[in-house]
């Protein structure tokens, strides 16, 4: 299988405009001093705000597995307002892996930002590098494992919301303590988020 290489297209992922606004983002969900631009939005709110983020720029957690990934959400209900779009960024650690997983209710795309890696997607099985698009319709399985020596950053898009709320339940704002997640907690988080993600059995 062959995924197609766009030259600068991770210019395109740094600039998302005509997003949604909200309210102010709460100190305690955004570490101060790294999103200027980031707002936060109830889910009725009807005005949008414009942002333009730098790659460092978003809301910054890291995650409680894979390693201690840093997963920014860019834009989604909380960060721009966006009522429905969601978009994201991720470094996954040398030897680490998005475990194998579907989402049942919507499609996904993947931009491949820099690092190497193997995605499985559906019966295929594929080398991804810079630029690599990886597209991901509703209920079809995949899994992304950095092969390379370097993270494997990944860019991420939904057509709705769902997912940004699992990834907060299972990673802390960064700087603050992130200890892993056991595999009991894995689990209940897993349940409660099962409308949106569901992973193959380990």
């Amino acid at each position: 299988m062959r995924f197609s290489t766009t030259s600068g297209a991770i210019g395109v992922l740094a600039i998302t405009i005509g997003l949604v606004a909200g309210t102010t983002a709460d100190s305690s969900e955004l570490k101060q001093g790294t999103t200027p631009q980031v707002a936060q939005a109830s889910e009725s709110t009807a005005a949008r705000t414009p942002l333009i983020l730098a790659k460092e720029e978003g809301e910054r957690r890291i995650r409680r597995v894979m390693g201690g990934a840093l997963a920014i959400i860019k834009v989604d209900r909380r960060n721009g307002g966006s009522p429905g779009l969601v978009m994201g960024y991720e470094e996954i650690p040398r030897g680490q892996a998005i475990q194998a997983h579907r989402h049942p209710a919507m499609d996904e795309i993947i931009f491949v930002h820099s690092g190497t890696g193997a995605a499985e997607l559906g019966d295929r099985t594929a080398t991804v590098g810079p630029g690599a698009t990886i597209y991901i319709p509703q209920a079809t399985r995949v899994m992304l494992r950095n092969t390379g020596t370097d993270p494997l950053a990944i860019a991420y898009f939904f057509p709705q919301p769902g997912y940004e709320e699992y990834l907060r339940e299972t990673s802390v704002l960064e700087g603050q303590p992130a200890p892993v997640l056991s595999g009991q907690e894995l689990a209940q988080i897993r349940e409660r988020h099962k409308a949106h993600i569901v992973f193959d059995p380990q």
